[in-house]
């Protein structure tokens, strides 16, 4: 049951850190397809967002209200910087879901809003890089993943661990279940669309890296469409990341390309 999809994006203080300063990005899509037995119900808004957050330590009350502001019903976090498995509440009824490594770095999250806390019907925190939050909507199982790709410096085998498990997560979810991949997946898709019509709407900023590549390999993999490159937006509302007056495209919000037309917005608020 999709109506509004909100995404939530960044742009970063700084290469290094992966530290993004508040972006918000959205997307709009409308309901999704009934589940066997059970009737249609009303179409409703559903606002979804990302957000690489630099840390979350001593911002959980700052993000419970933007989230609030934005009317947001759930967002995906990265680079979270907390260690452990586990859930804590944010406070205007949020709750965090949350996965990180020993070391405390990376870590990634999904946040629901009180409305659809009892709706959760499965975590698998795969790794510091990724998270599947299930939720049973009644029309739909609705599938949220929160992905943090490594950065363009890190290793080749990082960056192909990264994909292999996200392979399994996708591999993992039933072909009638919606899925939303909600993250900084670290790559440039640039604006060219060959090969990859399907996938990338058109929309997106500067020229295509190997990331890049890799993103909308799996994107087409799995046929799923990047939303925020399907909607004309001056650049302040495409770019989601920022670094020495360059502007780039790195965060994304995909869902599966049958269920495209649902989607009635996406876009980055400065």
């Amino acid at each position: 049951m999709m109506d509004q999809v909100s995404t939530t994006a960044q742009a970063r203080a700084s290469p290094s850190s992966d530290a993004h300063c508040p972006r918000p990005s959205g997307a709009s899509s409308q309901q999704g397809l009934p589940r066997n037995g059970r009737a249609r119900l009303k179409k409703q808004a559903f606002r979804v967002a990302t957000l690489n957050i630099g840390t979350l330590t001593g911002r959980g009350r700052e993000l419970a209200d933007l989230l609030r502001r934005r009317r947001v019903h759930v967002a995906s976090l990265q680079e979270t910087r907390w260690k452990g498995a586990k859930a804590k509440e944010l406070g205007d009824g949020y709750k965090l879901l949350y996965n990180g490594g020993v070391s405390g770095r990376n870590g990634v999250g999904v946040v629901i809003c009180e409305e659809l806390k009892d709706k959760v019907v499965d975590v698998q925190r795969c790794s510091d890089r990724l998270m599947l939050v299930k939720l049973d909507m009644q029309e739909s199982l609705v599938n949220i993943v929160s992905a943090y790709a490594p950065q363009a410096g890190c290793s080749s085998e990082d960056k192909a661990d990264f994909w292999q498990l996200l392979d399994a997560v996708m591999q993992s979810v039933s072909a009638d279940e919606q899925v939303l991949v909600l993250g900084d997946l670290n790559g440039h898709l640039g604006m060219a669309r060959t090969g990859y019509e399907r996938v990338h709407g058109g929309y997106a900023i500067g020229n295509r890296n190997q990331e890049g590549e890799d993103v909308l390999a799996f994107a087409l993999a799995y046929d799923l469409a990047l939303t925020n490159t399907y909607f004309k937006k001056k650049v302040d509302h495409l770019a989601t990341y920022s670094s020495g007056g360059i502007k780039t495209q790195i965060d994304f919000c995909l869902v599966r390309r049958t269920q495209l037309s649902l989607v009635t917005n996406a876009k980055v608020i400065p």
